[in-house]
């Protein structure tokens, strides 16, 4: 039986691992290399880079090439990547995926120029949603801007367009260690994997529809462990391949 796999997120801002509620209120949790070894038994690792669409640029290259020098497994970084150029950059310095989130938004067709040059496998759209009117909207910069754009249509596209993985994080749930927003990932409905990120707190909470779990702050704060996490995704069954592929 496939398993669900297991990604440990670290934002990172500076030279520090942060995380916040809500995307807000970050503190630090400490030096990025040190919790990727931490975590290194988790299935991928996913860094963020926090303030890189703010400022236009992504500075995770040397801190990808160390990592990728000490820990080994499969890396997914995001946070300002804007183009072909900026993908292979970070391919270059130890990334395995690019997560995308900003840029795409206002250039759906990056998505495609990317999956055209690199494949599908190399691209995760990430999409960070908040409930607005019965519905969920996609923001962008860390969850400080609207878009305006509804996220489940915009989690569609994305596919359509040639998203080989989406990442989903509720930003009404991030830092909450409450549980996920369980209507949010029962109404994405796509043929690629699908990560759930932003409010795991418990083991139970792992039971939600989705491919993968994405998590920060019930690691950090040491509620619960890596292998703790792993021995319960063991006993859980995948979605249903009717409705997702599994990768």
């Amino acid at each position: 039986m496939l398993s669900k796999r297991l990604i440990a997120r670290l934002d990172i801002k500076g030279l520090n691992v942060v995380k916040g509620i809500h995307f807000e209120g970050l503190r630090v949790m400490g030096d990025p290399i040190t919790l990727a070894k931490k975590y290194q038994g988790a299935s991928e690792l996913l860094y963020i880079d926090t303030v890189a669409s703010l400022y236009g640029r992504n500075q995770l290259t040397e801190l990808l090439r160390r990592t990728s020098d000490e820990v080994f497994i499969p890396i997914t970084v995001g946070g300002g990547i804007g183009s072909c150029d900026d993908v292979t950059r970070m391919l270059n310095a130890g990334a395995d995926k690019c997560a995308i989130n900003t840029r795409c938004l206002s250039e759906p067709t990056l998505i495609s120029r990317i999956a055209d040059e690199f494949g599908s496998q190399t691209i995760c759209v990430s999409i960070q949603c908040k409930r607005y009117m019965g519905g969920w909207e996609a923001y962008t910069e860390c969850g400080r801007e609207r878009t305006y754009t509804d996220a489940l249509e915009w989690a569609e596209k994305a596919v359509a367009l040639g998203a080989g993985e989406l990442l989903i994080t509720s930003i009404d749930q991030d830092g909450t260690m409450r549980g996920f927003d369980t209507e949010l990932m029962d109404a994405i409905d796509v043929s690629v994997p699908v990560i759930a990120c932003g409010g795991l707190g418990k083991l139970s909470d792992l039971s939600v529809n989705a491919d993968a779990i994405a998590c920060a702050s019930v690691l950090h704060h040491n509620k619960l462990t890596i292998g703790e996490l792993h021995d319960e995704l063991n006993q859980i069954e995948l979605p249903s391949e009717e409705r997702r592929a599994t990768g």
